[in-house]
């Protein structure tokens, strides 16, 4: 497989590393099939319990390789729309689709399409020296990966406004402070505090996790009571799982439980 996706698994977590570190971990097609293909077979295999989503060197994701996308170089203008359709809408959904925890580590830089994939994910995590950066205004473009979705739901539409129209870096400690992200964290303790919070996300009752994921994701949309049945029908499914015996008998034993992650 393509070594612009570096994998690796530990204790039920399959971390994944954006791995063109010359060039930013900047996307390239190839780089899009091999993320895509490491996150179905995370999808497909059930000892797999958590994702990982980091960068190699000192960036994240600078988002396009735009030498990919030069329009000086083309016989006419680049369709943009199907780049979208064919690499960035699928990775979108492919993550937020994922019955599982998928964590982000920011390690730097995170740029246009690079800061909303990062943003598409369950859990993010960023080192204090990182920026998420909307630079699509630079070049004349609208945030794409779901940007304008994710900004405008977190943020509110005065803040994903400006973010968008001027292109301004957002270090990590306003993202989080402003709610954008979970938390800002040293840059020396990030890949610790990933490790360890993916691990303990991946022992713990996956199915259920994955129920939750659902149901928030719908809460966007949903009034409260479409909600309230949606939360019924989930738990009447989590209440049948192992799991869910498990930590009942944890508890009234006290001991710490040991999660299998099936729905039966």
């Amino acid at each position: 497989m393509s070594d612009t996706v570096l994998a690796e698994r530990a204790e039920g977590v399959l971390k994944l590393m954006l791995n063109r570190p010359e060039r930013l971990n900047a996307f390239n097609e190839e780089m899009h099939l091999a993320l895509r293909a490491r996150l179905d077979e995370a999808a497909a295999d059930a000892s797999v319990r958590a994702v990982l989503l980091t960068g190699a060197g000192r960036g994240f994701c600078a988002g396009q390789d735009l030498g990919d996308r030069d329009p000086s170089k083309m016989d006419g203008p680049p369709d943009l729309g199907e780049t979208l359709e064919s690499f960035y809408n699928p990775l979108i959904r492919r993550i937020r689709a994922l019955d599982k925890p998928v964590l982000c580590a920011v390690n730097g830089v995170a740029a246009g399409a690079g800061a909303n994939v990062a943003l598409a994910c369950d859990i993010v995590l960023a080192a204090r020296s990182a920026r998420f950066i909307q630079s699509f205004c630079k070049l004349g473009l609208v945030p794409d990966a779901g940007g304008t979705w994710a900004l405008t739901r977190r943020l509110g539409e005065a803040r994903a406004k400006a973010l968008a129209m001027t292109g301004a870096p957002l270090d990590a400690e306003t993202a989080e402070a402003w709610g954008l992200i979970w938390r800002a964290v040293d840059d020396d303790a990030l890949a610790a505090e990933a490790g360890a919070l993916a691990a303990s996300l991946a022992a713990g009752p996956t199915f259920g996790l994955a129920l939750t994921k659902r149901a928030i994701h719908a809460a966007a949309v949903n009034d409260l009571d479409a909600q309230l049945d949606l939360e019924r029908d989930f738990q009447r499914r989590a209440g049948r799982s192992p799991d869910y015996r498990e930590g009942v008998a944890a508890f009234l034993e006290k001991r710490q439980a040991v999660f299998s992650g099936r729905e039966e």
